[in-house]
Parts: C-alpha cells; sequence; structure tokens
C-alpha cells in the first residue's frame, strides 16, 4: 500500500509546486500593478475625461466640449511655439548627448586604471537634483553678473561678460543644453559601457587578424553590434526630451518673468493649468495627451528608423 501513495503523492508535487510559484508570483506583482494602475492608468484615463470639459477650477466638471479643447491648442500659436522649442531642444540635445555618452564610454573602455573612479565620477551627477542642478546653474554659474562663474572665465581672457538668461539673446540655449549634459551624459554612458561589454572580444581578434585598426573597428564592428544599446539610447533621451521641465522652469522662471520664446510644451501646459488664475485643467489635460501621442509617435518612427537593417 506505501508505493502507490508515493507514486501519487510524486504525481501531485508538479501541480502544487506551479500553483505555489503562481500564488508567490502574485503576491510579488501585486503591489507594483496596483501602484501603476493608480498612479499612471487612473490619471491617464482621468485626464482623457477631463479633457472633454470645460474645466476650469474643478475636476469634476459638468460642462461638456467634446473635442473643442483639442482644436484650441491645435490653433493656439503659444502651444505650437512651445512644440517648436521642443524641436530645436531634441535637435541639440538628443545627437549632443549621443555622442558624448559613446565617446565618454568608448574612452573609458581604453583606459587601463582608475576605471572605476572616472565612471563614478561622470556617474554621479544623475542622482543630483534636476532643481537644485537648475539653481546653482543660474545663481553660480552663469546669472550674468560679473562674478558669476562663466563671466569671470570671459573676463580672464579679455572678452565682456554676457547676459545669459536675460534680453531677447538666445545664450540661454547654452545655459539649458550643458545643464542637461552634465545631468544625463553619464547614465547614457553606463548603458553604452554595457553594451560594450557585451561584444564577444573574439569579434575583435578577428578584426585585428585582418587588419582592422582605429576607426575602421568602431565603424564596422563596435558601432553596428551597438545597435540594440544606441536604439534604446536615443529613444530614452527622446522621450526625456519631450519631459524637459525642471530646468527650463526653474532656470528661467524667475528672471525678468518667463520667455514666452523658450517655452517646451510641459511648462506650457502647467502654467495653464497650475500657473495663472485660470486653472483650466480641461486644456491641460487636452494637451497632455496631444503631447503623449505626439511622444508615442516620435518613439515609435525613431525605433523604427534606428532599426533598418538590424537583422540583415
Amino acid at each position: 500500500m506505501t508505493a502507490p501513495v508515493e507514486v501519487h503523492a510524486r504525481r501531485r508535487a508538479p501541480a502544487t509546486n506551479a500553483h505555489s510559484r503562481r500564488r508567490w508570483f502574485w503576491v510579488f506583482v501585486t503591489p507594483f500593478l496596483a501602484g501603476l494602475v493608480v498612479f499612471v492608468y487612473v490619471p491617464i484615463g482621468w485626464s482623457a475625461y477631463l479633457s472633454l470639459f470645460n474645466a476650469r477650477n474643478t475636476v469634476t466638471p459638468t460642462d461638456f466640449v467634446g473635442l473643442g479643447n483639442y482644436a484650441y491648442l491645435l490653433s493656439d500659436r503659444l502651444f505650437l511655439d512651445s512644440m517648436a522649442t521642443f524641436v530645436v531642444f531634441a535637435l541639440i540635445i538628443v545627437p549632443l548627448t549621443f555622442a558624448c555618452s559613446l565617446g565618454l564610454a568608448l574612452l573609458l573602455r581604453r583606459i587601463g586604471v582608475l576605471q572605476a573612479f572616472f565612471r563614478s565620477a561622470f556617474f554621479i551627477p544623475t542622482a543630483c537634483s534636476y532643481v537644485i542642478a537648475a539653481l546653482v546653474w543660474r545663481m553660480s554659474f552663469f546669472n550674468g553678473a560679473r562674478f558669476g562663474l562663466a563671466n569671470t572665465m570671459l573676463r580672464s581672457v579679455g572678452l565682456d561678460p554676457v547676459n545669459w538668461l536675460g534680453g531677447e539673446n538666445h545664450w540661454y540655449w547654452f545655459v539649458l543644453v550643458t545643464l542637461r549634459l552634465w545631468l544625463q551624459v553619464g547614465f547614457y554612458m553606463i548603458l553604452f559601457i554595457a553594451g560594450l561589454n557585451a561584444i564577444d572580444p573574439q569579434v575583435y581578434e578577428a578584426a585585428s587578424l585582418d587588419g582592422a585598426t582605429g576607426f575602421g573597428v568602431f565603424r564596422h564592428i563596435t558601432f553596428p553590434l551597438l545597435r540594440p544599446t544606441s536604439v534604446a539610447v536615443a529613444t530614452l533621451l527622446l522621450i526625456n526630451a519631450f519631459q524637459a521641465f525642471d530646468e527650463f522652469y526653474n532656470t528661467l522662471n524667475t528672471v525678468r518673468g518667463y520667455p514666452p520664446y523658450a517655452r517646451p510644451p510641459l511648462v506650457y501646459l502647467y502654467l495653464i493649468s497650475f500657473g495663472d488664475g485660470s486653472q483650466d485643467l480641461g486644456i491641460g489635460s487636452a494637451g497632455t495627451l496631444i503631447l503623449t501621442v505626439v511622444i508615442l509617435a516620435f518613439s515609435l518612427a525613431q525605433n523604427r528608423l534606428l532599426s533598418i537593417g538590424a537583422d540583415r
């Protein structure tokens, strides 16, 4: 009688283990799934609802306007200008950050000593708050005063001080770009280093036997094999450029009023929704959904463009 009982127990063991794994899977996943639903999907759904109403100073509107908020934004000169500001910012920051991150990753890979130190040194700014960094840039480095760091360096070489953030000049782009570079280059450098470490060293050995050296190795071996990492980095850079807010708002907002020619979409929508007395949550919600669709479209297009030839 003992043998049949043991066989029966062994037959039930796999089913019991599978049930236990499913139970523990949901134990660990449920808190994160609940947070995703509560803090991401519910706000997106509520924004979609508010975008169909005239929601001024209320989150429970009753004046249904349909697609009127979307039509208003798509014909609003200031909103369209904010999208143009993003395009300019993205055209500058995405390729520049991509090139700097990849260059640092390649450089650190060739350094034989203190690699961990230099990786940490370049990565540490990633942990800095965008707000704090923007205030340091505005108040210490590029404050426009003669004793600011940037103007002190200019005067040391005989050049005149620059009003970096005031007036109608466009020097503020230099301030914003250097700030964003300092904050994010280290993070994408780490991603490129991970991609470089995943390349089989035997590929380089075979290339050296064939006489490949220098830039030829990078062009024909390293960069093609980094394609998955490059696509991921470019997509993340584009999304982050669309989400630019802290550096624009905290660097430019308190300098002689906010310049309307330097408002990215999130700053413009924030000013509509919370920055003035109207608090037009309907227009703001419509703008966020338009921005979400634009980010999705640009990301898919970029991913498709960069993935061409990946399977060849």
